[in-house]
């Protein structure tokens, strides 16, 4: 296959989902950056959850994800929450209105009545497989432009479990819950 045409398809589809996405956001005010933000917050950790955090995950200008975050927090889809034990630090907390809205807006209906149907089945089409090889593709890109990986602490080399099954984060030694195990961390190596 062509690079082109493998760029061409993956932009295709990232298209029809954005425009998906877009008409769900218009009766929220919201744009997709917007809820891209959103959504970060609803799968990201303790550690992430700061406006430098949304910077680096979705690849913005500081003042463009500030403008984001100012829409969100008006809409009472977020608060701001100083940290107690560093107060140069803000925790962004995603409220009840706003994982109301993610969960009704992600994962896109598109892909889902697709994953629903026998098309895939059908046309020989392993929804597996290409989940496997799109996470390897991101890897790859993440991985040759120094660009960090923001993946679950579950599968991050700082992930300790002692003798008992309790989980603790090596870099940062603070102690880990299942549930945190399965959030995303801009830490994660």
């Amino acid at each position: 296959m062509a690079i082109d045409n493998l760029h061409q398809l993956l932009e295709r589809i990232g298209n029809l989902i954005r425009n998906e996405s877009r008409l769900g956001l218009m009766e929220h005010g919201l744009q997709p950056v917007q809820f891209d933000a959103l959504y970060y917050l609803s799968v990201c950790n303790r550690f992430s959850d700061t406006p430098k955090g949304v910077t680096e995950y979705l690849g913005l200008t500081k003042g463009t994800v500030s403008q984001s975050i100012k829409v969100l927090e008006s809409k009472g889809f977020l608060a701001k929450q100083i940290d107690p034990d560093d107060k140069r630090i803000t925790h962004l907390v995603i409220s009840e209105k706003g994982r109301a809205l993610v969960a009704e807006l992600y994962p896109s209906a598109l892909l889902e009545n697709v994953a629903k149907s026998s098309y895939p089945e059908t046309l020989g089409l392993d929804l597996g497989l290409l989940e496997t090889q799109l996470k390897t593709l991101l890897m790859i890109i993440q991985s040759q432009n120094q660009r960090k990986t923001f993946g679950q602490c579950a599968t991050c080399a700082h992930l300790q479990t002692d003798s008992a099954g309790s989980h603790h984060c090596g870099l940062t030694q603070a102690p880990l819950s299942r549930n945190d195990t399965q959030l995303i961390c801009i830490e994660h190596a």
